[in-house]
C-alpha cells in the first residue's frame, strides 16, 4: 500500500504529493503507510537511520537528504540501575530534531519544493535550516525574539533568513502559518513526515537492545515531536510483529508550563510560565489529543519537574560526563524524581534520551553555575 495522509480530524484521505499543510476542515495530516523490518538487509547497511528505509513513508527510489546521521549511543547510566541514556545531541545539528528534518526534508526534495517556512524556538529550526540547505531548498525560519542567540547564530550560519517575532510561543508560530498560506510549511509540528523521522528513535533502541523494547521510556514533551515519534516507532515494531507490546511512555514536562500534564490529571492548565527547558516552553501543544491517546495506549503518564530538579540533573550528568542543554535535563530530571518517590521499578529497562546539546544553551548554563556557587 502507498503512502497516503489522513486527516486526524475527519479522515480525509490525500495524496502524498500534496503540498497542503493541513486538511481542508482545519485538523493535521498523519501519515499512513506499510513498515517492515528485513533484519539482514538491514546488518548490511550502513550505522544511520536510513537502515531502516522500509519503515520510512517514503519513494525507495528518492535520493536521501542525509548529513550522514550516525546511530545514537545507548549508554548504561549507573545513577539507575537497568537504565540506558541515548546520546540524541550527538546528532550533526546537536539534537534529536535532526531525525524528523532529514525524512521531511527528503520528501520535499522529492516534492520538487523549492522554498518553505518553519517556526521553532530552536533546536527544530536548525535541523531544517541545515538539512535544507543540504536539499538547496531556500528557508525562512520564525523564531521568538527572546531564542538563545547560539541557536539563532547556528540557524543563520546554515543560510536560513531568520524572521524574530515578539511576544510568545504562539505569536511565532501564527506568523509563520500566515507566511505558510504562500509556501510550503516545513512545520516540525503539522508535517507528518516530521515525525517518521523521530520514530527511528524507537527502532535504534529496539536494535540496541537485542532487537526487543525497553519497558519504559522516559521523554521530554513539549509539542511531543519525540515523545509522537518514539510511540509511532514502537506501534509500527509491535504491528509487524517485532515486539509483543508498546513499553510505557512517560512524558516529563516542566512545572512552570505544563499543559498536557493538566489534561492528564484532568486539570486546568493556568497560566504558563518561565522555564530553562525552552525547547519544550509550549503552553498549547497542536497535537494535544494524539499525545494523550499514545500516553493512554501505552499505560504512560505525564508528569511535572521543577526549576531545581531540571537544574539538580544537569549538573549531575556533567558532573558524569554528559553536557547538555537544561530541555535535555528533563527526562533524567523525571527519572530521580520517579525513583525518589518510590515509583520506578528497580526491574526492566528504561531508556532516557538526552535531546539536545548543552553547547546550545551555554549562557543559560552559565547563569545556573551562577546560582550554584552563591
Amino acid at each position: 500500500m502507498p503512502a497516503e495522509l489522513v486527516c486526524a480530524t475527519c479522515q480525509h484521505v490525500a495524496p502524498p504529493d500534496t503540498l497542503r499543510w493541513r486538511c481542508p476542515c482545519g485538523g493535521m495530516y498523519d501519515v499512513r503507510a506499510p513498515a517492515s523490518f528485513p533484519r539482514d538487509a538491514m546488518r548490511a547497511r550502513p550505522q544511520t537511520l536510513w537502515r531502516y528505509r522500509e519503515a520510512l513513508p517514503l519513494s525507495p527510489t528518492c535520493e536521501a537528504v542525509t548529513l550522514g546521521e550516525p546511530i545514537t549511543p545507548l549508554v548504561p547510566w549507573p545513577t539507575l540501575p537497568g537504565s540506558h541514556l541515548k546520546l540524541e545531541y550527538l546528532l550533526p545539528t546537536g539534537s534529536f530534531k535532526d531525525r524528523g528534518a532529514c525524512v521531511m526534508l527528503t520528501h520535499m526534495k522529492a516534492l520538487g519544493v523549492r522554498e518553505a517556512v518553519e517556526d521553532s524556538s530552536g533546536n527544530a529550526a536548525a535541523a531544517v535550516a541545515a538539512y535544507a540547505a543540504r536539499a538547496r531548498i531556500a528557508c525562512r525560519i520564525f523564531v521568538p525574539a527572546s531564542a538563545s542567540t547560539g541557536k539563532l547564530a547556528q540557524i543563520a550560519t546554515y543560510g536560513a533568513h531568520l524572521v524574530p517575532i515578539p511576544g510568545t510561543r504562539e505569536d511565532v508560530a501564527t506568523a509563520a502559518r500566515r507566511e505558510a498560506e504562500r509556501t510550503y510549511y516545513a512545520s516540525h509540528v503539522f508535517n507528518p513526515y516530521f515525525f517518521h523521522g523521530t520514530k527511528t528513535f524507537a527502532f535504534e533502541v529496539w536494535e540496541q537492545l537485542g532487537f526487543r523494547a525497553p519497558d519504559r521510556v522516559i521523554l521530554p514533551v513539549g509539542h511531543g515531536t519525540l515523545y509522537l515519534g518514539a510511540y509511532r516507532g514502537f506501534r509500527d515494531l509491535l504491528e509487524s510483529g517485532e515486539i509483543p507490546r508498546l513499553p510505557r511512555l512517560i512524558g516529563i514536562q516542566a512545572e512552570a508550563c505544563a499543559p498536557l500534564a493538566a489534561a492528564w490529571r484532568g486539570r486546568p492548565s493556568g497560566t504558563p510560565g518561565s522555564t530553562i527547558a525552552e525547547g519544550i516552553r509550549i503552553a498549547a501543544p497542536d497535537r494535544a489529543g494524539a499525545i494523550l491517546q499514545a500516553c493512554r495506549e501505552s499505560d504512560g503518564e505525564l508528569l511535572t519537574v521543577s526549576e531545581a530538579d531540571i537544574a539538580s540533573a544537569l549538573f549531575h550528568l556533567g558532573r558524569a560526563g554528559w553536557y547538555v542543554e537544561p530541555t535535555a535535563a528533563v527526562a533524567p530530571a523525571g527519572a530521580l524524581k520517579l525513583v525518589a518517590a518510590g515509583r520506578l521499578p528497580a526491574t526492566g529497562t528504561t531508556v532516557i534520551p538526552l535531546t539536545g546539546s548543552g553547547l546550545k544553551a551555554g549562557s543559560t548554563i552559565a547563569e545556573l553555575l551562577k546560582h550554584q556557587s552563591r
